[in-house]
């Protein structure tokens, strides 16, 4: 920990990741992002890296947990009859992710592709945001209840690298959170896009494997080792 303009800075990752003040927010784990039969397996993207993802990202809730950390599930949602849209944000949907314009309902409420994704599901003590945007902070009550719960430190997983998860982070760094990225807990369609991303995010906030921040709490609560 340094003291900077009277403020205490956390600088060691047991610090960041205290349960005490640390959630786990777990980024658009839903079909139509991850799982075949979702609208980017029928646009043709490459899946091959969610499931490992998804599996670390599984892992990391189930530790957060047993550890005592707030945990945050968030769901992308879009309203139907373009209730809940823009023209600009339809041109990055359906251009800027090279998908038909009939896949512009993707994350439709209430669709199978707006569904979690069957290996990282809540639990009842778990949260749930809906959010309409890349950012899980714009449009949403992410930072109430994270003010609420005392958070310091928004711990990022989920889906996609370069887009959702890393929109989310940003934002919570300018929300005045520590944000913490679990970089084998992420993933997304295109590996050159995933690595830039990360090469970018590591920057600006801490990007670690699962296995570091785990560690962590397993030194808090032996029992989880």
């Amino acid at each position: 920990m340094l003291v900077i303009d009277g403020h205490e800075v956390f600088t060691e990752m047991h610090e960041l990741v205290d349960p005490a003040h640390t959630a786990v927010v777990v980024i658009d784990p839903q079909n139509d992002f991850c799982s075949e039969g979702g609208i980017f397996a029928r646009g043709g993207k490459d899946m091959s890296a969610f499931p490992a993802a998804i599996a670390a990202a599984a892992r990391l809730v189930d530790r957060a947990r047993a550890a005592g950390c707030k945990v945050i599930f968030i769901q992308n949602q879009k309203l139907p009859d373009g209730k809940s849209t823009s023209p600009g944000w339809l041109r990055f949907m359906a251009l800027h992710n090279k998908l038909d314009p009939g896949d512009a309902d993707m994350c439709l409420v209430g669709s199978w592709g707006a569904e979690f994704v069957p290996g990282l599901q809540p639990e009842p003590s778990d949260i749930i945001v809906q959010k309409w945007r890349s950012s899980a902070f714009v449009g949403t009550n992410l930072d109430m209840i994270l003010r609420v719960h005392r958070i310091r430190t928004v711990v990022c997983c989920g889906f996609v690298t370069q887009g959702c998860v890393e929109s989310t982070a940003r934002d919570a760094g300018f929300y005045d959170y520590y944000p913490v990225v679990v970089e084998d807990a992420i993933a997304t369609h295109d590996r050159t896009l995933h690595e830039a991303s990360l090469t970018v995010q590591r920057t600006r906030y801490d990007v670690v494997p699962s296995e570091v921040v785990i560690a962590e709490w397993e030194k808090r609560t032996p029992q989880l080792a």
